[in-house]
């Protein structure tokens, strides 16, 4: 976290402004904050006549991405043949479609692994011991690792690797260690009937990623043959519906608060459904932004996506950092008034500090128009 006192600017209102960020705007404007550190650091508020995403047209590279995950190939066996969407140097996504058990064990050696679970539910096998999950669950499987998904229905599961990296909790300063959801809802796996019972001396292949590529190592046993464990590593699950979000019922928090998971150069937030802001002044939608240190990545797990429009369960946009974003028109009619009394969506965002590279296997299912879709029309492809 940046030490604002380094900072050059003092800090200072010009003209006709608000006080209070994300509040008692002047009428008839739209707010527009620049900040640095993502939401940590120095900002400033800017009051737009105009909304700051009222382009006719945009091209070049800063363009954001849409793209539709649902729409991608099935059958994967493996995690490591699983489509890669995108990924820099300290992390690497991926989407991945298993209808059946896997046939061998993985073993990342690159850095913890965080698997999302979009869609359906079944039993996790691991170093560990045997955990049942289902739909909304996090699980974080911490490097090196061997496990195995065992599905009772067709799954569905975002990856993110931490790349020689690991995944910590946020310091949830003011508000203390129990806030946003108490470290006690972590559940471990067990080493119980269900796991002892498919221990044996059956020939297990182990998949192991290394710098991208996959070794494989095969026992005469099934080495997921634990009888015990203790310390302070583990495989850990919790479910997005145990995420109970921050706010105010006068101020419109960033994404930060939201944050889930930590790690080195990226950070995993989870917006889950809160009520909207009862003050008259305050703003009910997220506010236009210019997010120019971080990538923004947001994958959209179920729900009413309120500020976006043409958007559905199972897409992910990609905001690039330097690219001014906010609501979509649809949603812009909503600043202070919402229809609604709270939110309905789950979304997994990851915030990145490094640039991304986007992978040929996400190309078939982009949404060409995206960026046109915050025009005062529905963006057709």
């Amino acid at each position: 976290m940046a030490d604002r006192k380094n900072w050059i600017m003092p800090r200072r209102v010009e003209g006709e402004a608000s006080r209070q960020a994300h509040a008692d705007l002047p009428k008839g404007t739209y707010e527009r904050e620049i900040s640095k550190e993502g939401f940590f650091g120095p900002a400033a508020f800017l009051h737009h006549t105009h909304p700051p995403t009222g382009w006719t047209s945009f091209e070049g590279p800063l363009r954001p991405r849409a793209f539709n995950l649902s729409k991608l190939d099935h059958g994967h066996h493996s995690p490591w043949s699983a489509p890669r969407i995108l990924s820099n140097k300290h992390m690497e996504m991926r989407f991945w479609k298993l209808a059946e058990a896997m046939p061998a064990l993985s073993r990342n050696a690159d850095g913890d692994q965080l698997l999302f679970i979009h869609r359906g539910e079944g039993a996790l096998y691991c170093d560990y011991g045997h955990l049942d999950y289902e739909q909304g669950d996090y699980i974080v499987l911490p490097r090196g690792t061997m496990w195995r998904l065992d599905p009772s229905t067709e799954n569905e599961v975002l990856m993110i690797e931490a790349t020689n990296s690991h995944y910590t909790l946020p310091d949830k300063g003011l508000v203390g260690p129990h806030a946003i959801f108490d470290p006690a809802m972590l559940d471990a796996p067990k080493i119980d009937d269900v796991f002892r019972a498919q221990q044996g001396e059956t020939e297990t292949r182990v998949e192991i990623k290394k710098r991208g590529a996959v070794s494989v190592a095969t026992f005469p046993f099934n080495p997921l043959d634990v009888i015990g464990w203790h310390g302070e590593l583990s495989v850990v699950r919790i479910n997005v519906r145990h995420i109970r979000p921050l706010m105010s019922h006068r101020y419109h928090v960033p994404p930060s608060a939201h944050t889930t998971f930590i790690s080195d150069r990226f950070v995993v937030c989870t917006f889950a459904p809160r009520p909207f802001e009862t003050d008259p002044g305050a703003l009910k939608v997220p506010f236009f932004h210019n997010n120019d240190d971080y990538e923004e990545i947001l994958f959209y797990h179920a729900g009413d996506f309120f500020s976006r429009d043409n958007i559905e369960a199972g897409m992910m946009t990609v905001h690039p950092s330097g690219f001014t974003h906010g609501p979509h028109p649809k949603a812009l009619k909503g600043m202070f008034t919402p229809k609604k009394e709270a939110t309905d969506e789950y979304a997994v965002m990851v915030d990145t500090r490094d640039p991304i590279d986007f992978h040929e296997e996400a190309r078939p299912v982009e949404w060409e128009g995206y960026v046109n879709s915050w025009q005062n029309r529905s963006a057709e492809d």
